[in-house]
Protein backbone atom coordinates (compact mmCIF):
# COMPACT_ATOMS: atom_id res chain seq x y z
CA UNK A 1 0.00 0.00 0.00
CA UNK A 2 1.41 3.74 -0.79
CA UNK A 3 2.70 5.71 1.95
CA UNK A 4 1.21 9.49 1.37
CA UNK A 5 4.10 11.76 0.31
CA UNK A 6 4.32 14.09 3.72
CA UNK A 7 6.79 15.81 2.68
CA UNK A 8 5.50 17.33 -0.52
CA UNK A 9 2.59 17.99 1.38
CA UNK A 10 4.72 19.91 4.16
CA UNK A 11 6.43 21.93 0.92
CA UNK A 12 3.07 22.84 -0.63
CA UNK A 13 1.61 23.87 2.62
CA UNK A 14 5.11 26.37 2.96
CA UNK A 15 4.51 27.77 0.05
CA UNK A 16 0.64 27.92 -0.01
CA UNK A 17 0.12 26.13 -2.97
CA UNK A 18 -2.94 24.34 -4.10
CA UNK A 19 -3.07 21.34 -5.96
CA UNK A 20 -4.29 23.16 -9.26
CA UNK A 21 -1.98 25.88 -8.96
CA UNK A 22 0.53 23.72 -8.31
CA UNK A 23 0.04 21.83 -11.61
CA UNK A 24 -0.39 25.02 -13.45
CA UNK A 25 2.82 26.41 -12.45
CA UNK A 26 4.52 23.15 -13.34
CA UNK A 27 3.22 23.34 -17.08
CA UNK A 28 4.40 27.09 -17.13
CA UNK A 29 7.80 25.88 -16.14
CA UNK A 30 8.01 22.35 -19.11
CA UNK A 31 6.66 25.40 -21.47
CA UNK A 32 10.17 27.21 -20.65
CA UNK A 33 12.15 24.01 -20.99
CA UNK A 34 10.34 22.29 -24.02
CA UNK A 35 8.81 25.28 -25.62
CA UNK A 36 5.45 23.44 -25.18
CA UNK A 37 3.27 23.83 -22.20
CA UNK A 38 2.72 20.63 -19.88
CA UNK A 39 -0.23 18.94 -19.37
CA UNK A 40 0.36 18.04 -15.41
CA UNK A 41 -3.32 17.87 -14.24
CA UNK A 42 -4.69 18.20 -9.86
CA UNK A 43 -5.24 14.84 -10.65
CA UNK A 44 -2.16 14.08 -11.21
CA UNK A 45 -0.82 16.28 -7.99
CA UNK A 46 -3.10 14.06 -5.73
CA UNK A 47 -1.52 11.10 -7.27
CA UNK A 48 1.84 12.29 -5.98
CA UNK A 49 0.65 13.08 -2.55
CA UNK A 50 -1.11 10.02 -1.92
CA UNK A 51 2.39 8.42 -3.22
CA UNK A 52 1.31 6.70 -6.20
CA UNK A 53 3.77 8.14 -8.54
CA UNK A 54 6.95 7.35 -6.94
CA UNK A 55 9.10 8.89 -9.52
CA UNK A 56 7.59 12.00 -12.09
CA UNK A 57 8.74 11.94 -15.84
CA UNK A 58 12.08 13.73 -16.11
CA UNK A 59 10.63 17.16 -17.76
CA UNK A 60 7.98 17.09 -14.67
CA UNK A 61 10.57 16.62 -11.95
CA UNK A 62 12.69 19.23 -13.16
CA UNK A 63 9.85 21.74 -13.45
CA UNK A 64 7.99 20.41 -9.89
CA UNK A 65 12.39 21.09 -8.60
CA UNK A 66 11.91 24.62 -10.24
CA UNK A 67 8.80 25.50 -8.56
CA UNK A 68 9.31 24.37 -5.27
CA UNK A 69 12.83 24.91 -5.55
CA UNK A 70 13.87 21.85 -3.38
CA UNK A 71 15.50 18.37 -4.92
CA UNK A 72 12.82 15.60 -6.02
CA UNK A 73 14.30 13.32 -3.08
CA UNK A 74 13.80 16.00 -0.91
CA UNK A 75 10.31 16.34 -1.64
CA UNK A 76 9.77 12.54 -1.23
CA UNK A 77 9.99 10.75 -4.33
CA UNK A 78 12.02 8.21 -4.27
CA UNK A 79 14.68 7.15 -7.96
CA UNK A 80 13.48 3.91 -9.99
CA UNK A 81 16.59 2.78 -10.04
CA UNK A 82 18.77 2.30 -7.14
CA UNK A 83 22.76 1.35 -7.93
CA UNK A 84 23.04 -2.12 -7.08
CA UNK A 85 26.29 -3.74 -5.13
CA UNK A 86 28.63 -5.35 -6.70
CA UNK A 87 28.05 -8.87 -6.05
CA UNK A 88 31.28 -9.43 -5.52
CA UNK A 89 31.73 -6.85 -3.37
CA UNK A 90 30.77 -8.02 0.72
CA UNK A 91 27.83 -5.12 1.82
CA UNK A 92 29.46 -5.52 5.26
CA UNK A 93 32.59 -5.01 4.12
CA UNK A 94 31.99 -2.20 2.16
CA UNK A 95 30.05 -0.05 4.70
CA UNK A 96 33.70 -0.60 7.01
CA UNK A 97 35.34 0.38 4.78
CA UNK A 98 33.84 3.72 4.01
CA UNK A 99 32.99 4.88 7.54
CA UNK A 100 36.77 3.79 8.37
CA UNK A 101 37.41 6.28 5.65
CA UNK A 102 35.18 9.08 6.48
CA UNK A 103 36.22 8.58 9.92
CA UNK A 104 40.17 9.06 8.47
CA UNK A 105 39.05 12.13 6.73
CA UNK A 106 37.21 13.61 9.67
CA UNK A 107 40.44 13.41 11.89
CA UNK A 108 42.60 14.52 9.29
CA UNK A 109 40.89 17.68 8.43
CA UNK A 110 39.97 16.57 4.67
CA UNK A 111 36.83 18.10 3.64
CA UNK A 112 33.61 15.69 3.06
CA UNK A 113 32.97 15.95 -1.02
CA UNK A 114 29.40 14.60 -0.64
CA UNK A 115 28.68 17.36 2.26
CA UNK A 116 26.34 20.07 0.62
CA UNK A 117 27.90 23.50 -0.70
CA UNK A 118 26.82 26.03 1.94
CA UNK A 119 26.08 29.54 0.20
CA UNK A 120 26.95 33.19 1.29
CA UNK A 121 26.74 37.09 0.49
CA UNK A 122 28.99 36.75 -2.18
CA UNK A 123 27.29 33.91 -3.96
CA UNK A 124 24.05 36.48 -3.42
CA UNK A 125 26.25 39.20 -5.20
CA UNK A 126 27.38 37.32 -8.14
CA UNK A 127 23.84 36.32 -8.74
CA UNK A 128 22.87 40.11 -8.58
CA UNK A 129 26.15 40.96 -11.46
CA UNK A 130 24.11 38.40 -13.65
CA UNK A 131 20.54 39.78 -13.06
CA UNK A 132 21.95 43.52 -13.28
CA UNK A 133 23.50 42.20 -16.69
CA UNK A 134 19.87 41.05 -18.15
CA UNK A 135 18.08 44.13 -17.21
CA UNK A 136 20.95 45.88 -19.14
CA UNK A 137 20.25 43.72 -22.01
CA UNK A 138 16.77 44.97 -21.51
CA UNK A 139 17.68 48.51 -21.71
CA UNK A 140 19.26 48.36 -24.55
CA UNK A 141 16.51 46.38 -26.89
CA UNK A 142 18.54 43.15 -27.40
CA UNK A 143 15.33 41.25 -27.86
CA UNK A 144 12.07 40.37 -25.41
CA UNK A 145 12.43 36.56 -26.09
CA UNK A 146 16.29 36.43 -25.52
CA UNK A 147 15.69 38.96 -22.09
CA UNK A 148 13.02 36.81 -21.16
CA UNK A 149 14.95 33.73 -21.06
CA UNK A 150 18.08 34.25 -19.52
CA UNK A 151 16.06 35.79 -16.95
CA UNK A 152 14.15 32.62 -16.58
CA UNK A 153 17.47 30.82 -16.99
CA UNK A 154 19.01 32.72 -13.93
CA UNK A 155 16.36 32.19 -11.82
CA UNK A 156 16.45 28.71 -12.35
CA UNK A 157 20.62 28.59 -11.63
CA UNK A 158 19.94 30.36 -8.32
CA UNK A 159 16.76 27.91 -7.64
CA UNK A 160 19.01 24.99 -8.30
CA UNK A 161 22.02 26.62 -5.89
CA UNK A 162 19.39 27.05 -2.99
CA UNK A 163 17.80 23.26 -3.84
CA UNK A 164 21.89 21.35 -3.83
CA UNK A 165 22.77 23.57 -0.87
CA UNK A 166 22.68 25.09 2.32
CA UNK A 167 22.43 28.47 3.04
CA UNK A 168 21.66 30.48 6.59
CA UNK A 169 18.22 32.21 6.61
CA UNK A 170 19.31 35.51 5.72
CA UNK A 171 20.92 34.35 2.90
CA UNK A 172 18.21 32.08 1.80
CA UNK A 173 15.42 35.30 1.85
CA UNK A 174 17.95 37.16 -0.19
CA UNK A 175 17.53 34.98 -2.67
CA UNK A 176 14.69 34.23 -2.66
CA UNK A 177 13.89 38.00 -3.16
CA UNK A 178 16.03 37.76 -5.96
CA UNK A 179 14.20 35.00 -7.86
CA UNK A 180 11.15 37.03 -7.17
CA UNK A 181 12.94 39.97 -8.91
CA UNK A 182 14.37 38.07 -12.00
CA UNK A 183 10.71 36.55 -12.96
CA UNK A 184 8.88 39.72 -13.37
CA UNK A 185 11.66 40.91 -15.58
CA UNK A 186 10.98 37.51 -17.31
CA UNK A 187 7.24 38.56 -16.69
CA UNK A 188 8.15 42.34 -18.27
CA UNK A 189 9.81 40.54 -21.28
CA UNK A 190 6.75 38.41 -21.96
CA UNK A 191 4.63 42.39 -21.54
CA UNK A 192 6.66 43.98 -23.83
CA UNK A 193 6.41 40.94 -26.45
CA UNK A 194 2.90 41.51 -26.18
CA UNK A 195 2.13 37.75 -24.51
CA UNK A 196 0.34 39.10 -21.16
CA UNK A 197 -0.70 35.19 -20.11
CA UNK A 198 2.91 34.16 -20.44
CA UNK A 199 3.92 36.82 -18.27
CA UNK A 200 0.50 36.14 -15.85
CA UNK A 201 2.60 32.53 -15.15
CA UNK A 202 5.52 33.90 -14.31
CA UNK A 203 4.23 36.00 -11.81
CA UNK A 204 2.51 33.54 -10.17
CA UNK A 205 6.08 31.97 -9.42
CA UNK A 206 7.36 35.19 -8.52
CA UNK A 207 4.63 35.90 -6.16
CA UNK A 208 5.29 32.84 -3.93
CA UNK A 209 9.10 33.35 -4.11
CA UNK A 210 8.03 36.88 -2.65
CA UNK A 211 6.45 35.30 -0.13
CA UNK A 212 8.95 33.13 0.71
CA UNK A 213 11.59 35.99 0.87
CA UNK A 214 9.17 38.16 3.13
CA UNK A 215 10.52 41.22 1.15
CA UNK A 216 8.42 44.15 1.21
CA UNK A 217 10.47 45.32 -2.32
CA UNK A 218 10.40 42.01 -4.27
CA UNK A 219 7.13 41.83 -3.78
CA UNK A 220 5.85 45.19 -5.05
CA UNK A 221 8.18 44.47 -7.73
CA UNK A 222 5.87 41.76 -8.28
CA UNK A 223 2.02 43.74 -8.04
CA UNK A 224 3.94 46.41 -10.42
CA UNK A 225 4.04 43.78 -13.76
CA UNK A 226 0.93 42.37 -11.74
CA UNK A 227 -0.90 45.71 -12.42
CA UNK A 228 0.64 46.30 -16.34
CA UNK A 229 -0.29 42.81 -17.04
CA UNK A 230 -4.21 43.35 -16.06
CA UNK A 231 -3.68 46.63 -18.15
CA UNK A 232 -2.38 45.26 -20.97
CA UNK A 233 -5.69 42.64 -20.78
CA UNK A 234 -7.79 45.64 -20.46
CA UNK A 235 -9.07 44.60 -16.96
CA UNK A 236 -8.66 47.50 -15.39
CA UNK A 237 -11.25 47.22 -12.53
CA UNK A 238 -7.85 44.28 -11.45
CA UNK A 239 -5.10 46.93 -12.44
CA UNK A 240 -6.49 49.01 -9.98
CA UNK A 241 -6.87 46.89 -7.59
CA UNK A 242 -3.24 45.73 -7.82
CA UNK A 243 -2.29 49.49 -7.96
CA UNK A 244 -4.13 49.56 -4.47
CA UNK A 245 -1.88 47.02 -3.01
CA UNK A 246 0.95 48.84 -4.54
CA UNK A 247 0.74 52.05 -3.19
CA UNK A 248 -0.69 50.57 0.59
CA UNK A 249 2.42 48.07 0.95
CA UNK A 250 4.82 48.81 3.89
CA UNK A 251 7.82 49.89 1.36
CA UNK A 252 5.59 52.18 0.28
CA UNK A 253 4.68 54.09 3.70
CA UNK A 254 8.75 54.02 4.47
CA UNK A 255 10.01 55.21 0.98
CA UNK A 256 8.32 57.83 -1.06
CA UNK A 257 9.66 56.64 -4.70
CA UNK A 258 7.44 53.20 -4.13
CA UNK A 259 4.29 55.51 -3.07
CA UNK A 260 4.76 57.46 -5.78
CA UNK A 261 4.94 54.86 -8.08
CA UNK A 262 1.74 52.93 -6.78
CA UNK A 263 -0.34 56.53 -6.97
CA UNK A 264 0.69 56.68 -10.92
CA UNK A 265 -0.11 53.16 -11.83
CA UNK A 266 -3.34 53.93 -9.87
CA UNK A 267 -3.95 57.16 -11.74
CA UNK A 268 -2.93 55.03 -14.85
CA UNK A 269 -5.92 52.47 -13.74
CA UNK A 270 -8.42 55.18 -12.77
CA UNK A 271 -8.50 57.03 -15.72
CA UNK A 272 -9.65 53.78 -17.66
CA UNK A 273 -12.51 53.30 -15.63
CA UNK A 274 -15.97 55.66 -16.36
CA UNK A 275 -16.39 58.59 -14.17
CA UNK A 276 -13.00 58.43 -12.23
CA UNK A 277 -11.84 60.95 -13.68
CA UNK A 278 -11.24 63.13 -10.75
CA UNK A 279 -10.17 60.26 -8.89
CA UNK A 280 -7.56 60.02 -11.38
CA UNK A 281 -6.68 63.40 -11.36
CA UNK A 282 -6.27 63.21 -7.18
CA UNK A 283 -4.15 60.00 -7.50
CA UNK A 284 -1.75 61.68 -10.28
CA UNK A 285 -1.40 64.46 -7.70
CA UNK A 286 -0.64 62.12 -5.02
CA UNK A 287 1.51 60.89 -7.33
CA UNK A 288 3.75 63.90 -8.34
CA UNK A 289 3.96 65.21 -4.29
CA UNK A 290 5.79 61.61 -3.04
CA UNK A 291 8.03 61.81 -6.31
CA UNK A 292 9.06 65.26 -4.86
CA UNK A 293 10.00 63.98 -1.48
CA UNK A 294 11.65 60.97 -2.56
CA UNK A 295 15.34 61.23 -1.88
CA UNK A 296 18.18 59.54 -3.34
CA UNK A 297 19.25 56.34 -1.51
CA UNK A 298 20.20 52.51 -2.22
CA UNK A 299 16.95 51.09 -4.15
CA UNK A 300 17.32 47.70 -5.97
CA UNK A 301 18.22 47.81 -9.38
CA UNK A 302 15.05 47.02 -10.83
CA UNK A 303 13.14 50.21 -9.58
CA UNK A 304 15.74 52.37 -10.84
CA UNK A 305 13.47 53.09 -14.43
CA UNK A 306 11.59 55.05 -12.27
CA UNK A 307 13.42 58.58 -12.74
CA UNK A 308 11.77 62.05 -13.90
CA UNK A 309 11.62 61.03 -17.39
CA UNK A 310 9.71 57.79 -16.53
CA UNK A 311 7.21 59.58 -14.27
CA UNK A 312 6.68 62.33 -17.12
CA UNK A 313 6.13 59.17 -19.66
CA UNK A 314 3.36 57.65 -17.06
CA UNK A 315 1.66 60.89 -16.47
CA UNK A 316 1.67 61.08 -20.28
CA UNK A 317 -0.22 57.64 -20.28
CA UNK A 318 -2.92 59.32 -17.44
CA UNK A 319 -3.18 62.06 -19.89
CA UNK A 320 -4.03 60.17 -22.96
CA UNK A 321 -6.69 58.24 -21.67
CA UNK A 322 -8.48 61.07 -20.18
CA UNK A 323 -8.38 62.60 -23.86
CA UNK A 324 -6.06 64.98 -23.08
CA UNK A 325 -3.66 64.64 -25.57
CA UNK A 326 -2.17 68.15 -25.69
CA UNK A 327 -1.05 67.37 -22.08
CA UNK A 328 -0.01 64.36 -22.97
CA UNK A 329 2.39 65.37 -25.96
CA UNK A 330 4.39 67.95 -23.34
CA UNK A 331 4.83 65.05 -20.90
CA UNK A 332 6.36 62.71 -23.56
CA UNK A 333 8.78 65.96 -24.69
CA UNK A 334 9.62 66.24 -21.56
CA UNK A 335 10.52 62.26 -21.14
CA UNK A 336 12.47 62.43 -24.39
CA UNK A 337 14.55 64.90 -23.65
CA UNK A 338 15.77 63.50 -20.44
CA UNK A 339 15.71 59.86 -20.88
CA UNK A 340 18.88 58.16 -20.57
CA UNK A 341 20.52 57.20 -23.34
CA UNK A 342 21.26 53.39 -22.66
CA UNK A 343 17.19 53.20 -23.07
CA UNK A 344 17.10 52.80 -26.52
CA UNK A 345 13.87 50.73 -26.10
CA UNK A 346 11.81 52.93 -24.24
CA UNK A 347 12.91 55.88 -26.33
CA UNK A 348 11.80 54.31 -29.01
CA UNK A 349 8.23 53.54 -27.34
CA UNK A 350 7.68 57.06 -25.65
CA UNK A 351 8.58 58.31 -29.52
CA UNK A 352 5.97 56.22 -30.96
CA UNK A 353 3.53 57.15 -28.04
CA UNK A 354 4.14 61.07 -28.58
CA UNK A 355 3.63 60.19 -32.47
CA UNK A 356 -0.23 59.03 -32.00
CA UNK A 357 -0.44 62.01 -29.15
CA UNK A 358 -0.03 64.47 -32.58
CA UNK A 359 -1.91 62.34 -34.98
CA UNK A 360 -4.92 62.81 -31.99
CA UNK A 361 -4.64 66.06 -32.36
CA UNK A 362 -4.55 65.96 -36.16
CA UNK A 363 -1.38 67.27 -36.63
CA UNK A 364 -1.04 64.21 -39.50
CA UNK A 365 1.99 65.00 -41.20
CA UNK A 366 4.06 65.66 -37.63
CA UNK A 367 3.04 62.21 -36.18
CA UNK A 368 4.24 60.56 -39.45
CA UNK A 369 7.71 61.75 -39.31
CA UNK A 370 7.73 61.30 -35.49
CA UNK A 371 6.44 57.68 -35.88
CA UNK A 372 9.19 56.92 -38.85
CA UNK A 373 11.98 58.21 -36.02
CA UNK A 374 10.06 55.70 -33.28
CA UNK A 375 10.68 52.97 -35.56
CA UNK A 376 14.02 53.91 -36.98
CA UNK A 377 15.39 54.19 -33.35
CA UNK A 378 13.74 51.04 -32.43
CA UNK A 379 16.63 47.82 -32.65
CA UNK A 380 15.23 45.20 -35.15
CA UNK A 381 15.68 42.60 -33.14
CA UNK A 382 14.05 44.02 -30.10
CA UNK A 383 10.54 41.67 -30.23
CA UNK A 384 9.15 44.93 -28.97
CA UNK A 385 5.17 44.21 -29.30
CA UNK A 386 4.53 47.41 -27.64
CA UNK A 387 6.04 50.40 -29.68
CA UNK A 388 4.68 48.43 -33.04
CA UNK A 389 1.20 48.25 -31.54
CA UNK A 390 1.10 51.32 -30.67
CA UNK A 391 2.73 53.11 -33.91
CA UNK A 392 -0.42 50.45 -35.47
CA UNK A 393 -2.64 52.96 -33.33
CA UNK A 394 -1.14 55.47 -35.31
CA UNK A 395 -1.12 54.20 -38.79
CA UNK A 396 -4.75 54.12 -37.98
CA UNK A 397 -5.90 57.01 -36.98
CA UNK A 398 -4.21 58.55 -40.02
CA UNK A 399 -6.20 56.05 -42.42
CA UNK A 400 -9.52 57.06 -40.84
CA UNK A 401 -8.08 61.12 -41.43
CA UNK A 402 -8.77 60.32 -45.52
CA UNK A 403 -5.81 62.92 -45.74
CA UNK A 404 -4.24 62.83 -49.47
CA UNK A 405 -1.34 64.53 -48.64
CA UNK A 406 1.44 63.07 -50.47
CA UNK A 407 3.30 62.91 -47.01
CA UNK A 408 0.86 60.81 -45.38
CA UNK A 409 -0.14 58.58 -48.07
CA UNK A 410 3.25 57.68 -48.65
CA UNK A 411 3.88 56.82 -44.38
CA UNK A 412 0.36 54.80 -44.65
CA UNK A 413 2.48 53.01 -47.69
CA UNK A 414 5.45 52.66 -46.22
CA UNK A 415 3.99 52.03 -42.31
CA UNK A 416 2.55 48.91 -43.70
CA UNK A 417 5.75 46.86 -43.72
CA UNK A 418 6.28 47.48 -40.09
CA UNK A 419 3.13 46.72 -38.89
Amino acid sequence: MSQPNRKLAARMEELRLKQRELARLINAEIGVLTGKPGNVTDADVRRWLRGETKWPQDRIRIGLERVLSASAVDLGFVPRKKRPVPPEEDPMRRRTLLNAAGGAALAGGIPDATAPRRLGINDVRRFHQDYVAVLRDDDAGRGSKRVENLAVELASRIQSALAQSTASARVQGMLHGLVAEVISSAAFASLDAKAPQRARAHLDRALTFAGLSRDSEAAFHVWNHMFLTSSMQENHPEAVAGAEVMKRSSIARRDPLYASLGHLRNANGLARLPARRSDALRALNDAERAFARASDQERPEWIRFYDSSEFDALSAFVWAALGEHARSEYCLHRTLASIPKEKIRNRALYTAHLSLAQARQGDFELAGVTGRQAYVTLPSASGSGRTIRTLAATRKVLVASGSNASEIVEWIEESAEWI
